[in-house]
């Protein structure tokens, strides 16, 4: 597993992560044995950053790390969290130093740390990026010593540019992809130029990078791939990267044909992410001991040639790009 330094922390980090979305709840039915099964299995494999939050499953996610790691040695892996959408209604007016301070906390009790490494304020909305306040907030948890660092997971790129102008911000979390490219222009630049991690979610698409659906798969009622293909319980960019189902299928056929034999599909969908040296580090998710297994694969994965690459991006203007480019 190669690493990657994360932003200005100081630390290095796998350019593979383990997204603990899915072990928390909202991707369909994941047993308790399973969960930890798929995240031993990603630290066995050289995994040393994990991306939980904590409304995945209500805490359950968090609970199933700090588990995972009382069950283990050697050195704690890397473990970001979030808070925020905990509240409700989920309103600008809601991050205030109280209700951070308790998610903060709750977490904290959570993940059984007294000092978390990471929390990252959890898609809030667009206001919150123009109050300081709120960044003063985690500037004060910094201090009392509560948290190691903080930054933000986004939904757009105006939210990631803003972000960069706070000094205390040591990373930012984003949607990038071969179905969402639009972060590879200015922001990564920006990001870069500040030396701040970028962290990459959503990385196949809500699993349609994967090549392994087609127009007659289905998903569990508690699958959000069931129930927000429209945006109706969060923000449509998350799944399926916002573009339209039957559409994203016919294109994955013509990425398929430039897999290179002995590689999947979701591990090449990964390479072609860190074919960017902005990005710190990417958080597939798992649900199983072979997907963490295959994900963490992707890190020894040849590079893409330049053909590939500009294939792909002339893939992304001409099919994708109406649908998202100016969306998000």
């Amino acid at each position: 597993m190669k690493t990657r330094p994360f932003g200005r922390t100081g630390r290095d980090v796998s350019e593979i992560g383990f997204g603990a979305w899915a072990i928390g709840g909202s991707w369909g039915d994941v047993s308790e044995t399973e969960a930890k099964g798929a995240l031993h299995a990603a630290l066995d494999a050289g995994t040393t950053f994990i991306d939980t939050a904590d409304v995945y499953g209500d805490g359950r996610s968090e609970r199933i790390i700090a588990d995972v790691l009382k069950e283990r040695e050697g050195d704690r892996p890397f473990v970001a969290t979030k808070a925020g959408r905990r509240l409700s209604p989920h309103v600008a007016d809601g991050y205030t130093r109280d209700n951070l301070s308790a998610f903060v906390d709750r977490s904290r009790d959570n993940l059984q740390t007294d000092c978390l490494d990471l929390v990252q304020l959890h898609c809030p909305p667009t206001e919150v990026y123009y109050r300081p306040d709120v960044f003063d907030v985690m500037e004060g948890f910094v201090r009392d010593g509560r948290i190691r660092g903080y930054g933000v997971s986004v939904e757009k790129i105006e939210e990631a540019l803003k972000a960069l102008e706070y000094p205390g911000v040591s990373s930012v979390q984003i949607i990038y992809n071969i179905f969402r490219q639009r972060p590879a222009g200015l922001f990564f630049r920006e990001a870069k130029a500040r030396n701040v991690a970028i962290i990459v979610r959503v990385p196949l698409a809500s699993g349609l990078l994967t090549g392994k659906m087609s127009s007659s798969t289905t998903f569990a009622s508690d699958d959000h791939r069931a129930f927000n293909r429209n945006g109706e319980a969060f923000d449509k960019g998350e799944t399926f990267a916002g573009v339209p189902f039957e559409l994203a299928l016919d294109v994955v056929e013509e990425i398929r044909q430039l897999v290179p034999e002995n590689v999947t599909m979701a591990q090449f969908a990964l390479r072609w992410i860190l074919m960017e040296d902005a990005v710190s580090v990417v958080i597939p998710g798992a649900k199983t001991r072979e997907q963490a297994e295959a994900n963490a694969a992707a890190s020894s994965v040849a590079a893409l040639s330049p053909e590939t690459m500009d294939t792909l991006r002339e893939l992304y203007q001409s099919r994708i790009a109406p649908h998202v480019h100016h969306y998000w």
